[in-house]
């Protein structure tokens, strides 16, 4: 006998989140996690598993918070319970961020999304990226080891499942352009401003 997680229909994950958390509550069981957090650049969704943060998305332009937890389900999980208080420590950070207080995010990391390793390298290496600083996809491609691969690096960070915290935004064209972000260019010039770090107009 094989077992393997139920299939999903589009728009059933905050649906079987909240039919999961009873359960899970009561066995004192919950692997995946998840919460809804407030900031400037809008709604934010925000997963957990045992080893770490693992999903910070944008409400939008991501689906909203079912096309986020379906996602995390197909991917990861069906087990997921919507649990705040997991995530009570990043929401503090973040607040923290935006006010100006916090310049760096120490907190585990789950790569469980990241499925290539050469993805998992852009991503490691856009995470070393201090708080004020920016780089180039080409460097960041450098730093995976694949030098010549900076469209396949900004690829990797166009799915970067960790928004903010694994900060995708202090990647800019090696022309000094913004580039892009799958939050919109808009909030990663805000980042950067946050940051002191917007390139010259």
């Amino acid at each position: 006998m094989s077992l393997r997680p139920p299939d999903l229909q589009p728009g059933h994950g905050a649906a079987l989140a909240a039919r999961t958390a009873a359960r899970a509550a009561g066995e004192g069981v919950a692997p995946v996690a998840y919460a809804t957090i407030d900031s400037p650049m809008g709604g934010l969704i925000a997963v957990t598993t045992a080893r770490g943060l693992v999903r910070l998305a944008y409400e939008v332009p991501n689906g909203g918070l079912d096309a986020v937890l379906d996602d995390v389900a197909a991917r990861l999980s069906p087990a997921i319970v919507e649990a705040p208080a997991r995530l009570e420590d990043l929401r503090r950070a973040l607040d923290d961020y935006f006010a100006g207080r916090r310049r760096s995010f120490e907190m585990p990391l789950d790569w469980a999304l990241a499925r290539t390793p050469f993805t998992r390298g852009v991503l490691r290496a856009t995470a070393a990226i201090p708080f004020g600083a920016t780089s180039t996809y080409r460097a960041i491609a450098a730093a995976a080891g694949s030098p010549a691969a900076f469209r396949a690096a900004g690829n990797a960070l166009g799915s970067n499942p960790i928004t903010i915290v694994v900060p995708c935004h202090r990647v800019l064209a090696s022309g000094g352009g913004l580039g892009g972000y799958t939050g919109g260019l808009e909030r990663k010039r805000l980042l950067l401003a946050i940051e002191g770090a917007m390139p010259a107009a």
